[in-house]
């Protein structure tokens, strides 16, 4: 089972302030931890909205959009992919997670379950999507 922890942005995020040495330090111990354990699949900050862009969809349109985006409490900065064996395996890694705000400070994280090509019916567009992931990991 596949998880990603999303750390929510907030102002600080979205204004480029970095993350000071303690948050540093308990994020690479915390991440050398999952790695140890085998279940540490990828992790990565995001730079601020001010970098990126939406692709908004409307009909047959596509029209993009250059961020910054002003409503942070629907942006993520940052994310860790896990693959566990339980929902309660996630939930514990997912409990020693580092306040990405700062010990003391309130903010939330978010998690999430990946979808497995096994959650879908059997086809043709699967066996594709089966073909992908065997060649990028053979």
């Amino acid at each position: 089972m596949r998880y990603m922890i999303i750390v929510k942005a907030n102002k600080d995020s979205e204004a480029g302030v970095m993350p000071g040495e303690p948050l540093v330090a308990a994020m690479a111990e915390f991440h050398e931890e999952l790695a140890a354990a085998g279940a540490l699949l990828d992790a990565s900050g995001l730079q601020s909205s001010a970098k990126g862009w939406r692709v908004q969809y409307r009909g047959e349109q596509r029209t993009l959009i250059d961020g910054p985006f002003t409503e942070t409490k629907e942006l993520i900065a940052g994310y860790t992919l896990i693959k566990v064996a339980s929902r309660a395996e996630a939930v514990a890694w997912s409990k020693r997670f580092p306040n990405p705000a700062g010990e003391g400070n309130d903010t939330e994280i978010e998690v999430r379950q990946l979808f497995e090509l096994d959650d879908f019916e059997p086809g043709d567009a699967i066996d594709r999507f089966r073909k992908l992931d065997a060649g990028s990991n053979g």
